[in-house]
Formats: structure tokens, sequence, C-alpha cells
């Protein structure tokens, strides 16, 4: 494995010293976001990661080698190019074999942060079941890499409101991933607020979070934990013009026949457009207020973990 990965040396030392670390997926930046809102948003969240005293490691692939914790200017060129492939799990092999240029999505970043011992994530949405699954069987890879990130902590502001919202909820509880809200006792829906959908579980402060990972990492279950934070209320889409925008863009996308890695920016792109940008706004919002929670959070395990260790 030491031969597939090029470790920033920041990433490195701060592995070697117990020191805080979050990992931050390069989808949204080279897929997800357009030019150049994502390269703002990309060192957004490494800062937001900093300013909360940890070290932030965004992952990618470049010409085939799996970077973890990129230059400036390879985060622009991440963000410019527009030749980089949307790599999941199930892809890495491929793009390490013919040295391809690859974003990671949350599958493919999980899997690699945690053969790695890095045990925070931060990102927007996650993926799950699509719309009309129960005849496409169109399931995000995200839900099982969930299921096998044991000890993991993945904060995100619930799953892309793109997705059928409460069979992902369902899928995430069959495959014992527990979803625990951040000061909300509802499910975030992306860029809106709520999803409406009640969880079982909250935690209000980092220690409390921190409090959480810990005993789950203990008890040796098998997979991750999934930290729901709500997008900043003043950047949250109304409910009602976020599902007319999406129902158009369903429908734009059937007629289209859009199918598989393509339907997720695709209708990302159109609901943007027909919310003049808002959703654009809050999905950025909610990206570094994710970052900002993830490096806060990390640092807060990392200092009981060294605390324990005394």
């Amino acid at each position: 494995m030491d031969d597939f990965f090029q470790i920033a040396p920041e990433v490195s030392e701060a592995l070697a010293e117990g020191r805080a670390v979050v990992a931050l997926e390069s989808t949204l930046v080279a897929h997800g976001l357009p030019w150049p809102v994502n390269l703002e948003t990309a060192m957004g969240a490494e800062t937001a990661v900093q300013e909360a005293g940890a070290t932030p490691a965004t992952f990618a692939l470049f010409g085939g080698k799996i970077r973890v914790g990129l230059t400036a200017l390879e985060l622009e060129h991440l963000a410019s190019a527009q030749s980089f492939m949307k790599a999941g799990r199930r892809d890495l092999s491929l793009a390490v074999s013919q040295k391809l240029d690859a974003a990671t999505t949350v599958s493919a970043t999980l899997w690699l942060a945690h053969r790695l011992g890095i045990g925070v994530m931060a990102t927007g949405g996650l993926g799950g079941v699509h719309r009309g699954a129960s005849t496409t069987f169109d399931i995000s890879t995200d839900l099982d890499e969930l299921a096998r990130a044991d000890g993991s902590l993945v904060i995100c502001s619930g799953v892309k409101s793109i997705l059928d919202v409460p069979a992902t909820l369902d899928a995430l509880e069959t495959r014992g991933v527990p979803v625990v809200g951040y000061q909300t006792d509802e499910l975030p829906a992306f860029v809106t607020w709520s999803s409406g959908l009640r969880l079982e579980a909250r935690v209000d402060t980092p220690e409390e979070a921190a409090r959480l990972v810990l005993a789950h990492r203990k008890l040796g279950l098998p997979s991750a934990l999934v930290l729901t934070q709500p997008v900043p209320r003043e950047d949250a889409l109304d409910p009602h013009a976020m599902d007319n925008a999406l129902n158009a863009a369903l429908e734009t996308a059937e007629n289209q026949r859009i199918t598989g890695k393509g339907v997720t920016p695709f209708l990302l792109d159109r609901i943007k457009q027909t919310t003049e940008g808002q959703s654009l706004r809050a999905n950025q919002s909610l990206i570094l207020n994710n970052a900002r929670l993830a490096g806060t959070i990390a640092q807060t395990i990392a200092r009981a973990e060294r605390s324990e260790s005394r």
C-alpha cells in the first residue's frame, strides 16, 4: 500500500504524533460545485479544519498516486481541470493501475482514510437510496462503506435531498449505522433545515460527540457513526421551493435519460439554476460548517485519547 500513497508531510506528522486529522473528499470539488466556488469551498473547508485545531487531509488521485493532503496549486488544478474521473471505492484499483487523475467520493475517501487511521471525515451530504430504486436498484456505495468503517465518524448534513430520504435512513438502520443529530432531533435534508424525519439520538456539544465516538470504538462496533448537522438557518432553502426545483429537475433528467454517475451533478446543477443560486450558497455554507465541526470534534477526540494514554 505504501507504493500507492503520497501523504503530505503535515498529515504524516500529525498522524505520527496522534494529533487530530480530518479527511475531506474531493468529488464535491471536481464534480459537485462549479468553478470558482468549488476552489473557494475546498480552501475554506481546509481553513475551517485548521482553525478548529486539526489538520485537513483532502484525498484525490494524481496520475494514479493516492494523494492525502494537497497543496494550494493541486487544489486549484483539481477544481479547474474538468478531467478528473469520479472514483468510488470500486474504482480505486482501476485509477491506480491506469495512473488516472481521480476525485474520491465519500465511499472511496472513507475507505482510504480508515486504512490510514484517520477516524474523522467531513462532507456535505451522503449518497443513499435513489428515488425509484425498487426498479433501478440505484443505491450508493456510501451506505455499505459506512457499515464497515468501524470507529469512523462522518459529519454531514444528512443525505442529498435528491434521494429517497426515508428509504436511505431505513437502509442505514438495517446496516447498523447510528445516525445522530448534532443539536437537532430531526434528520437534516442537505440544503434544507430538516427532512421531518425524527432521529433517535442527539448530542449537543463536541465533548458529547467525542464520548459517543470513543464508546463506539471501545465496543468494537463494525460501523461508522454518522453525525448530522443542519445547514445554517440563514442559508437554508425553503422546503417547498426545494421540492418544486427537485421535481422539475427529476422530470428533465428522465426526459434526457440521464443515468448512473451523471444523475447527481445534473440534478444539483438544475436545482441551482431553478433556485437562482440559493442551493449553491446553502451547499457551500453547510460544507464549511461541517468541516469546522469535524475539526473541533477530531481535536476533542485526540485530546481525550492522549489523556487516557497517560
